[in-house]
């Protein structure tokens, strides 16, 4: 490679080779100048001895071979703008050849015409070219060689000749010394020029990424000396400092951003942390520093390292800096919604966590007691369903604005999502405490909202679990706060409930209830009884409710009124339904063609895509005919999803069934869903009947003003809960045109119901089975 025997082929050789070539052809004149200088001491040593027509000739060999050497190197000088090729190669070699042929002429002339001592002389003289050629071209070590290497041997030859075999030995030695230094030498200059090459490209580099990193919008460069003053203003670095670099240069560092406080020398403690690692001349990276820059406060990222001169001491701090004030904005964004409710500001279910796990400890550490409070907001439901998911959003709002009133440094409130809050209470070793808080809560949301011109009514209901008594870890005291809530609204809401231990107990049970409900439909558990309606006037049968039972393998006989409800919060409800559906269809078929059945069904069947599609299939499996069957529902079909429920009911009505609307009076009543809906009957609830056997005036007027509304509608009324015959002279007299309750007959199985269509009967006679 240092020879450049052979055409490179690419990277570092190819730069190598393209070096040696262009510097040997712009040492061109200085090859002349040696030569024409050691052609003139040649001819001065040899002219007495060779005379003039010798020297004459090989002055014109020479002049030729400098001449071909010329126009070989003018072709050496276009590869600057071209590739080196093996034709370049053998110039160069052609070219020292030749003229090393030259300069062993007068040497073989001198040894044939003269003495030993001439020959010393004249080969002294070439033995300089050789040194010289060896000391000014080192990137051409391989044009060195070649003539050391022919002109010693050609004088080694002719001393031979001369029988000196010591001048021959000294011409061999010196021509040898020439040839190894030439080669180190070039070795030398190769590796050196690689490594100028090398650092060139580095600080190529360096700038090159400098330049991007300066021209960067985020970054930049910053640099103080040994006083921290800062030097070598970069503009990026001078316009994160909001000034001019000419403002900026020698300006002591931490003054241009620690703001007021440079005056006061209270440091931020970021600020501080920087100027301890600046006076330790240490490294450091990605240091969030806050700065004041123009009286804004600002976060830069900053790494830098110690910087040292040649003689190794301590310069000044270089580093890089960043702009990071957006980005930490945004990360604290992110932990903020992270943590808190982003509709009401209240620390959402991981905070709450938190904080209850912190209660935990500092109760564990000081023998104290914490509590948790859940609370739910009773008829909520209502309000967005009817009003629409913003008005419910601007009440939630409100109800954490009326919590956050009710806190102070001992408590913290948070929403767990929906309409659930809850709150820590840290030191509750006095039990009032809870209580109190509790009661504050229930009555201050249970006051009046006015939101968007309406004035809404919701109320509260609040369940609390104390620890550590009631749980040691966060999980079991949202449980049993959780059941405590349960049990609240279980008992009709507006309260507060404390855990207790049967809590567990009756979740334990209810959650067996429902794995064995599950199973109710496939073990054939299920079964259906049928209760009579009968007409006011005449008391004859006109239909049946199908009322079902549930007679469990596993718990026995499980009221109506325990498993419906789980049903409905499972939605084990819409199978079961279904079931009941087909079933009352199947059964009616076989009574006479005037009594119709009525089947109570689920605001969750309502809503179900192909709840129009289960009465069809169960008309057709069954073969009855479509008006003698009754869907009832009750008012809270109109809560869930109002639009839904009408419309599956207008297909139902669609196909010749008639519906209607149970324990009327009791929910949210509303004239507006009598107007949707022709309903064909509204059944009275029991509760009213009862109150007007009792001679109340409120019971009274309702029951009365139903009836004269269905009147004017064109619509039945069925008396629910008649026990004796005086309630059922009443609600005849008030005008019900249909009554059903015990005094006409209980519910009873389907067999039961044959038997009575067999055996005749007569008005006014009570059914029984």
């Amino acid at each position: 490679m240092v020879l450049g025997f052979s055409a490179p082929k690419s990277g570092d050789e190819s730069s190598l080779r393209t070096m040696q070539y262009q510097q040997f052809a712009k040492s061109g004149l200085l090859r002349i100048l040696l030569q024409a200088l050691g052609a003139v001491l040649t001819a001065w040593a040899c002219f007495k001895i060779t005379g003039p027509l010798l020297i004459g000739v090989w002055s014109v060999l020479l002049v030729a071979a400098i001449a071909f050497g010329l126009r070989n190197t003018k072709k050496l000088g276009e590869i600057e703008f071209r590739s080196v090729e093996r034709s370049d190669v053998r110039r160069q070699l052609s070219t020292m050849i030749v003229t090393s042929f030259v300069w062993c002429m007068p040497i073989i002339a001198i040894s044939i015409m003269g003495s030993a001592s001439d020959l010393a002389l004249v080969w002294g003289i070439v033995a300089c070219l050789m040194v010289a050629a060896a000391l000014f071209q080192p990137f051409a070590p391989l044009s060195t060689i070649v003539f050391a290497s022919l002109t010693g041997l050609v004088g080694t030859g002719c001393a031979v000749y001369l029988q000196r075999f010591d001048i021959a030995l000294l011409f061999l030695t010196f021509a040898s010394i020439v040839t190894v230094g030439a080669l180190k030498h070039g070795r030398t200059f190769m590796v050196a020029h690689l490594a100028r090459v090398g650092v060139a490209e580095q600080e190529e580099v360096v700038s090159m990424l400098l330049r991007e990193f300066e021209e960067n919008q985020a970054d930049w460069l910053w640099q103080i000396d040994v006083s921290r003053r800062i030097r070598s203003v970069s503009p990026r670095f001078a316009y994160a400092l909001g000034r001019l670099p000419e403002q900026v240069e020698g300006q002591p560092f931490l003054q241009q951003i620690a703001g007021e406080s440079w005056e006061s020398g209270e440091f931020s403690p970021t600020l501080r942390d920087l100027a301890e690692r600046i006076k330790s001349r240490e490294n450091f990276s990605n240091l969030i520093v806050l700065v004041v820059i123009n009286g804004e406060e600002r976060w830069w990222e900053l790494s830098g390292t110690p910087i040292h001169d040649d003689y190794g001491a301590y310069a000044g701090f270089r580093g890089v800096g960043s702009d990071v004030t957006e980005q930490r904005k945004s990360n604290e964004k992110i932990a903020y919604l992270a943590r808190y409710d982003t509709l009401t500001g209240l620390p959402n279910r991981l905070m709450l966590n938190e904080a209850l796990r912190d209660a935990l400890k500092f109760s564990e550490k000081w023998r104290t007691r914490c509590a948790f409070l859940m609370l739910d907001l009773d008829r909520f439901k209502a309000v967005n369903d009817s009003l629409g998911h913003m008005v419910g959003d601007q009440m939630l709002a409100e109800v954490s604005e009326r919590l956050k009133d009710l806190m102070d440094e001992n408590a913290i409130c948070g929403r767990l999502g929906g309409d659930e809050f809850a709150i820590v209470i840290r030191d509750a070793s006095d039990r009032q405490v809870v209580d109190k808080l509790a009661r504050s809560m229930i009555s201050r949301l249970s006051q009046p909202y006015d939101i968007d011109n309406h004035t809404l009514y919701v109320g509260a209901s609040v369940g609390s679990a104390i620890g550590p008594r009631d749980g040691k870890t966060v999980e079991e005291l949202m449980r049993n706060a959780d059941l405590a809530l349960y049990r609240a609204k279980d008992d009709g809401g507006g309260a507060h409930f404390q855990y207790e231990p049967t809590l567990h107990k009756h979740a334990e049970e209810r959650r067996q209830l429902e794995a064995s409900l599950r199973h109710a439909i496939a073990k054939e558990e299920l079964v259906l009884n049928y209760q009579p309606v009968v007409d006011a006037n005449n008391e004859q049968l006109v239909s049946f409710e199908a009322l079902v039972r549930w007679n469990s393998r596993d718990h026995g006989f499980v009221s109506p009124g325990k498993f419906i409800p789980l049903a409905e919060d499972t939605r084990l409800i819409v199978p079961i339904g279904t079931w009941v559906l087909e079933e009352a269809c199947r059964e009616a078929v076989k009574w006479p063609p005037h009594v119709r059945v009525a089947v109570n069904v689920s605001a969750e069947q309502l809503i179900e895509p192909d709840f129009t599609t289960t009465v069809v299939r169960a008309l057709s499996a069954s073969g009855l005919q479509a008006h003698r069957l009754e869907i009832e529902v009750t008012e809270s079909i109109f809560l869930r999803d109002a639009d839904i429920a009408s419309t599956a009911l207008q297909q139902v009505m669609d196909l010749g069934c008639t519906v209607a609307l149970d324990d009327f009076g009791t929910g949210y009543s509303s004239l507006g869903y009598l107007r949707k809906l022709s309903f064909s009957t509204i059944k009275v609830d029991r509760t009213f009947v009862q109150g007007a056997a009792q001679k109340s005036a409120e019971s009274i007027a309702i029951i009365r003003a139903v009836v004269a509304m269905a009147d004017s509608l064109g619509m039945s009324t069925t008396a629910e809960g008649v026990e004796d015959a005086e309630e059922a002279e009443m609600v005849r007299t008030m005008g019900c045109t249909k009554i059903q309750g015990y005094y006409f007959g209980r519910p009873m199985a389907a067999d039961d119901v044959q038997d009575i269509f067999r055996q005749p009967r007569r008005p006014r006679e009570r059914i029984s089975a």
